[in-house]
């Protein structure tokens, strides 16, 4: 049976599953995605960036899996254990209900061993007796390593030329040299353990019995319910929220405080399309409004894990001549990520290319000085005192700001198209000499207050001026056009602008005419402004919660509301969103997408509190 596909309910099995049709589970070093149907198809090993192990999500024969399911035809669920990431896999059968709780210990919370990465798929017969099938088949390196198999004490040891993993099964396992599968029936009461071990000099491998995989089941609930009990929220939409929190945790890099944008690769942006981007890495600016989302709810120590990242792997002179940082860097700091296309894998559902690394790497997008600063004086303000070195790397980015701050860039949406004024890059420009400013009068911190004063008042006219469409009555996408742009919506956000005043009204009338379809947000018209990519995008999920807290800070609460909660209805069945929403109201894009969850928790937290 090695290679066959499960049996469906439909006679004919898809060879994709959808984006949104995935759990996610974590030990804070990577992720795997698990399909509501027990397969995992996307798993990097040992980290974020490593070469996939499972990616049939990319390619579904050559990309390698990991099946585990009712052998007969079953209904299915899916769902998290309450108040963590440990993802179960519900199937009704015709003669029983059976499930698998997947999750990853995470090192270093007591329960393990640290240079462990150990992914534990447990299987449980609820109810009367349930049939299963595993195949266990990775494609090491993106498929593109040839690997061996051979039996080692009762487990099964998979050999690359870069990589080895171990697996131990409770269960007879039968192997052909390539690939292992099993066959087993479990009845009430019952259970099943299938692990699987990154091996080398520092791990051996190691079975997993079935009292062990209780006891890593019971530390993993406990690990990530102490961690969400730290939440301050106490709203309205506390599950939802929560959720995105978990979801932002899995995404964050403990050894070095990162937090990546997405674990996944060149999930497309549109099926078919050239947009598929690698966003395994740390985007400046989706790391630090990630750290102002958990700030808010209280979890302070990421914030601080995130500020050492910066202090230690991240320091101001070290970009590559356009400015003193860069846009995004490695899980490590490492500032070199070459793009590349991996032409052997057909993508997702054949939208190719697939690639490896992120060539924006090299552009200069000047938003990024406005973010990184902000979640730095948040910081100061909610969680402690900066340092004297970090206020001198503050010192040192805002006096570059205030000199390059007049130059065009790529902007915050990474187009290929040339560079432009793009207003967005002036407010957050703004936003970074200011809460400088901010901060040095709130510490009494020595600054170069004249000039960086004379420059933020600047660029202010400079953005009334020419940021303004009278054609439009309308913030326009960069100087001198009448192009619209949801990224506008930030101007109320970062205080820019009174969220009542008369040009911001009209900007917001003007952007729900032309970019908001049924409360959902289009991130622009690549018609009326060229990005250099073809096809076209949905709607971009984070705009639409902008979108909603340009509304809740208008005063238009009701239409708020109904915004955010027709917003909630569009997330997947574990409430996880990817980076956009496509026409016919699919996930699109790399999944889950920290930039979705970090704005949900935003306008939940603001339109919560406006409410009352």
């Amino acid at each position: 049976m090695a290679g066959m596909p499960f049996q469906q309910e439909s006679s004919t099995s898809p060879r994709y599953l959808p984006i949104a049709e995935h759990g996610l589970i974590g030990d804070l070093r990577s992720i795997a995605l698990v399909g509501t149907n027990g397969t995992i198809d996307w798993y990097c090993c040992p980290s974020f960036d490593s070469p996939s192990v499972f990616a049939a999500i990319l390619d579904a024969e050559r990309g390698g899996r990991f099946e585990l399911a009712a052998a007969v035809p079953a209904r299915t669920k899916q769902f998290y254990f309450p108040d963590t990431n440990v993802l179960i896999t519900r199937f009704f059968t015709e003669d029983g209900v059976g499930e698998v709780q997947d999750f990853m210990p995470v090192s270093g919370d007591g329960s393990g061993e640290v240079g462990r990465h150990r992914l534990i798929r447990r299987v449980v017969c609820v109810r009367g007796t349930v049939p299963f099938r595993a195949l266990i088949a990775p494609r090491f390196n993106y498929g593109a390593d040839p690997h061996t198999l051979r039996p080692l004490d009762g487990m099964v040891l998979f050999e690359s030329p870069q990589q080895s993993l171990a697996l131990t099964s409770t269960v007879t396992v039968e192997s052909d040299g390539r690939d292992a599968w099993a066959d087993f029936k479990l009845s009430e009461g019952e259970t099943a353990v299938f692990a699987l071990d990154q091996v080398g000099d520092q791990v051996a491998p190691r079975g997993c019995a079935r009292t062990e995989a209780e006891h890593e089941f019971n530390a993993t609930v406990a690990y990530w319910r102490r961690w969400l009990h730290q939440s301050r929220y106490r709203g309205r939409w506390r599950e939802m929220v929560h959720r995105s929190a978990l979801t932002l945790k899995l995404l964050t890099y403990a050894p070095t405080g990162a937090i990546v944008a997405a674990p996944t690769t060149s999930l497309p942006e549109q099926l078919g399309g050239e947009r598929n981007w690698d966003y395994r890495y740390v985007w400046v600016r989706d790391a630090a409004f990630a750290v102002y989302a958990l700030l808010r709810l209280g979890f302070s120590g990421e914030a601080e894990a995130f500020m050492k990242f910066l202090t230690t792997h991240i320091s101001p002179g070290c970009g590559d001549g356009s400015g003193p940082l860069q846009i995004m860097y490695g899980i490590d700091g490492r500032s070199d990520l070459p793009e590349r296309e991996l032409p052997h894998l057909e993508g997702h559902q054949g939208s190719a290319p697939v690639r490896v690394g992120n060539a924006a790497a090299d552009q200069l997008q000047l938003d990024i000085y406005g973010a990184l600063i902000d979640s730095i004086y948040l910081y100061d303000k909610w969680a402690q005192p900066i340092s004297s070195d970090q206020w001198d790397d503050v010192c040192h980015l805002v006096g570059w700001v205030c000199d390059h701050w007049d130059q065009p860039d790529e902007g915050v949406w990474e187009t290929r198209g040339g560079r432009k004024n793009f207003l967005y890059s002036r407010l957050m420009c703004w936003v970074a000499i200011e809460r400088a400013i901010r901060l040095a009068n709130h510490r009494g911190l020595p600054a170069d207050l004249p000039r960086w004063l004379q420059s933020r008042d600047t660029i202010y006219r400079r953005i009334m001026d020419r940021g303004w469409s009278r054609y439009r009555s309308a913030f326009v996408q960069y100087e001198d056009a009448d192009v619209l742009d949801a990224s506008v919506l930030m101007m109320p956000l970062a205080k820019f602008v009174a969220p009542t005043d008369p040009k911001w009204l009209s900007t917001l009338d003007a952007l729900t005419d032309d970019l908001v379809s049924d409360s959902l947000v289009y991130r622009y018209d690549p018609e009326a402004s060229p990005d250099g990519l073809r096809g076209d995008e949905g709607t971009f999920s984070i705009c639409s919660f902008w979108y909603v807290e340009a509304l809740v800070r208008a005063g238009r609460l009701d239409e708020a509301r109904l915004a955010f909660e027709k917003m909630l209805t569009y997330a997947n069945h574990l409430g996880l969103y990817a980076e956009e929403i496509g026409r016919t109201g699919e996930q699109q894009g790399n999944f889950p997408q920290a930039f979705t969850h970090l704005s949900l928790i935003s306008a939940a937290f603001n339109l919560d509190r406006a409410l009352g």
